[in-house]
């Protein structure tokens, strides 16, 4: 597949992984390591894929981008993620979604590529999803602010980012998307698992299950 060229992947995977009681990106799901699904899920969006966050043991996966500043929670990830890229776009997804499909990454690039937004998330029954995002790297100063003041999470620094920028959030309907055509449903579990966080061991089984009933209606 030909990788874009002005737009890059980052894992987010950077976090401290308190409920799963191990490290998640090492986590097995599916015979690989959580963090192989996340990182092939952008590469086959046509994204080259690195990993955002100061793991240095996951180099032997991807490219690592060190956190500035470290235990700073996936906003400091961002923020590190897009000094160091030269490219105007980024993605970036959570290490602990392996139910994602590829084709709505892509989906959600293109949306943000098209409109030219500075920032671009999806929504799911209805409410948006702080990840996976698009992120313009002219969000940055905007973002760096928020981490800076300590306020707030992730969602706020992306609307203060769009407001900077004199826009709003761009949000992506996924089932307006599957129901016009826009998004083709993908060989992949049903949309009410595309989001599951493996956050916890219970919700590892979840997932599991999730990609068992799909097999078995394959």
């Amino acid at each position: 597949m030909t990788m874009l060229t002005d737009a890059a992947g980052f894992v987010l995977a950077g976090g401290r992984s308190s409920r799963m009681g191990t490290e998640k990106a090492f986590v097995p799901f599916a015979g690989e390591p959580l963090v192989t699904h996340a990182l092939r899920t952008l590469r086959e969006a046509g994204l080259s894929a690195s990993i955002a966050g100061a793991r240095s043991a996951l180099k032997q996966f991807a490219p690592v981008v060190t956190d500035l500043e470290a235990d700073r929670g996936p906003l400091g990830g961002i923020c590190s993620a897009l000094a160091w890229t030269e490219l105007r776009w980024s993605l970036f997804l959570p290490v602990d979604l392996p139910l994602l499909p590829s084709s709505l990454v892509a989906f959600l690039l293109d949306s943000a590529r098209a409109l030219s937004s500075a920032v671009t998330v999806v929504a799911v029954n209805g409410y948006a999803q702080t990840f996976p995002v698009v992120l313009d790297r002219a969000a940055l100063p905007w973002l760096s602010a928020a981490l800076a003041s300590g306020r707030g999470g992730c969602f706020a620094a992306f609307q203060a980012a769009a407001a900077g920028l004199q826009q709003s959030i761009q949000v992506v309907d996924v089932e307006e998307a599957l129901r016009t055509g826009k998004l083709a449903m993908p060989k992949a579990p049903a949309t009410d698992c595309w989001f599951l966080n493996v956050n916890a061991p219970e919700d590892l089984r979840r997932a599991e299950a999730c990609r068992a009933d799909e097999m078995r209606r394959e």
